[in-house]
């Protein structure tokens, strides 16, 4: 089984204590030596702050590349432009541009009166300005706002065509999910990387109300695993074997690079990496 690429996602902490788990987890995930690690805008981008405080110590202090997630909503152009710039002066050329989920309670997303209308708009401007790496979001199933798959499919090929380089997916629970949404995609003519975003399954309950919200799929005989595996207290267990097979299913298929969302717990991804054959890089040193 050849090895893949991984890349990491970690949200900002909100207090001290979550602020230790998170440099744990990077601690712990870095000898893994992933592509790039990212890190998130909270709903509303009530996180702005915190994640430009976390981007910017990742990047100074873990040697690790670090992509800067930027969303379109509640600010104006200049304000969300201005936030990228801060990105590069600080060394941090890679962003994640999404629109971005409005603020919990909202009937739906209201672009700011002087801001972006929407993710395109975003990845264009962030393009003209030459300065970073642009990688966006993708839904391998309908997305909840899509009209159907194949409204998906064209949204995504407009972000790329708007200057994206490639494109992250939203979790999944089976293979096929992502295979057909990728055969799909090069059937439309999108030519740039689509990398599966893989969820290791901390808690069974919180990742089955996400899933539900956000449109992803949950196979009956999944339910049916976990409530077997929550009784005899092997949850974990399944949870690794169940992302190791999909990891390997896809990786089979050719898929050569995995975003794992960390959830800010290492242990899960660690074991599936190490399972996949990713392996910490040992890093020799001279000995007087």
């Amino acid at each position: 089984m050849t090895t893949p690429d991984i890349s990491f996602e970690f949200f900002p902490p909100r207090n001290l204590e979550a602020s230790f788990r998170l440099w744990d987890t990077v601690q712990a995930l870095a000898p893994l030596a992933p592509r790039f690690v990212s890190v998130t805008y909270g709903a509303g981008g009530t996180t702005r702050d915190l994640t430009r405080e976390a981007v910017e110590t990742i990047h100074n202090h873990s040697g690790l590349k670090v992509a800067a997630h930027l969303t379109c909503v509640d600010a104006t152009r200049e304000e969300t432009i201005g936030i990228a710039q801060d990105f590069a002066k600080a060394g941090v050329s890679d962003i994640v541009a999404l629109r971005g989920d409005p603020p919990k309670g909202s009937a739906g997303f209201t672009p700011h009166p002087e801001g972006f209308a929407n993710s395109v708009e975003l990845i264009s401007a962030l393009a003209d300005t030459g300065d970073f790496n642009i990688r966006v979001g993708a839904y391998p199933e309908i997305h909840p706002e899509a009209a159907d798959q194949q409204a998906n499919i064209d949204w995504l090929k407009a972000k790329i065509d708007a200057g994206a380089s490639e494109a992250l997916t939203q979790f999944f629970f089976e293979p096929d999910t992502f295979l057909r949404f990728r055969d799909a995609c090069l059937m439309a003519g999108i030519d740039a990387p689509i990398t599966p975003g893989i969820l290791p399954i901390e808690n069974w309950k919180g990742v089955r109300n996400f899933a539900l919200r956000c449109g992803t799929s949950i196979p009956a005989w999944l339910d049916d695993a976990f409530e077997k595996a929550i009784r005899d207290g092997r949850e974990d267990l399944l949870a690794t074997a169940l992302c190791t097979e999909i990891c390997s299913a896809l990786i089979d298929e050719g898929v050569d690079k995995l975003h794992f969302y960390t959830l800010n717990t290492p242990e899960l991804t660690r074991d599936i990496c190490h399972a996949i054959g990713v392996t910490p890089e040992v890093k020799l040193q001279n000995v007087a």
